[in-house]
C-alpha cells in the first residue's frame, strides 16, 4: 500500500506548466516522518492532512490545490482498507456512549479493531490542523463519560492541547497515544501494537 499512497499524491499534484489550482496554493508531501508531521501541525496558518487511504490523498491535494492553501500532506506507510470522510472534519464511523476515540488517518481500522465491543464512539479525521473543535465537542457532549483517548500516527501528544482547549469548560479526561503499528511497521513514536492500544484504552476506561 505504501506505493499506492505516494502515487496517489504523485497523481494529484499538477503537472509542470498545467493547471495548477489557486496561484496560491502551496502543498508540500511528506512521507512517513512523525516529527516532521508534528512540526507542520505546530505551525500557525497551515492545513495538516494526514490521509489514511490513497483515495483520501488525491482529495487531499486537490482540495488544497483549489482553495489557495498552505497545506501539509502526510502520506503513511499504512492505509486503511476503505477510504473514509473526514477532510473536512471529524466523521463519527462508530456509535458509543461510554466515551470517545478519536482516531487519525491509518490509525482507523487498528482502533476499530482494538475496541471492538467497547462502548465507545468512534470519530475519524484526516485532518489534523485545523482541529474541529465543533465535532470534537458534540461528540464529547453526547457521551455519558468526557472520555477521551486520541490516537494519532505522530509522537504522542501531538494534538493532545487542541483536545484539552476543546473542552477546556468541560471536565475531562485524555489519554493521548502514538501511532499503532500494523504489518507495514511502526508510522509513529512509541506506536502501540493492537494488542497493546486494545488494553491501554480498557484501562483508561475504568
Amino acid at each position: 500500500m505504501q506505493s499506492e499512497m505516494l502515487l496517489a499524491a504523485t497523481d494529484a499534484l499538477p503537472l509542470p506548466g498545467g493547471d495548477a489550482g489557486s496561484p496560491d496554493a502551496r502543498v508540500l508531501v511528506g512521507f512517513g516522518v512523525p516529527a516532521e508531521l508534528a512540526r507542520f501541525a505546530a505551525r500557525p496558518g497551515w492545513t495538516v492532512y494526514v490521509p489514511g487511504h490513497p483515495d483520501e490523498v488525491r482529495r487531499a491535494v486537490l482540495t488544497a490545490m483549489a482553495c489557495g492553501e498552505q497545506t501539509y500532506v502526510h502520506v503513511s506507510a499504512e492505509s486503511n482498507a476503505e477510504p473514509h470522510g473526514g477532510i473536512d472534519g471529524f466523521e463519527p464511523v462508530r456509535e458509543g456512549s461510554a466515551g470517545v476515540v478519536v482516531a487519525v488517518g491509518a490509525t482507523l481500522d487498528p482502533v476499530l479493531r482494538a475496541t471492538a465491543g467497547l462502548d465507545l464512539a468512534v470519530l475519524y479525521t484526516a485532518t489534523v490542523r485545523p482541529f474541529d473543535e465543533v465535532g470534537l465537542r458534540t461528540a464529547v457532549l453526547a457521551a455519558d463519560h468526557a472520555d477521551v483517548v486520541l490516537v494519532e500516527p505522530c509522537p504522542r501528544g501531538t494534538s493532545a492541547h487542541h483536545v484539552a482547549g476543546t473542552l477546556v469548560h468541560v471536565p475531562h479526561r485524555l489519554l493521548a497515544l502514538g501511532g499503532t503499528r500494523g504489518t507495514g511497521g511502526p508510522d509513529g513514536v512509541g506506536g502501540l501494537d493492537e494488542a497493546e492500544l486494545a488494553l491501554a484504552v480498557r484501562d483508561f476506561m475504568r
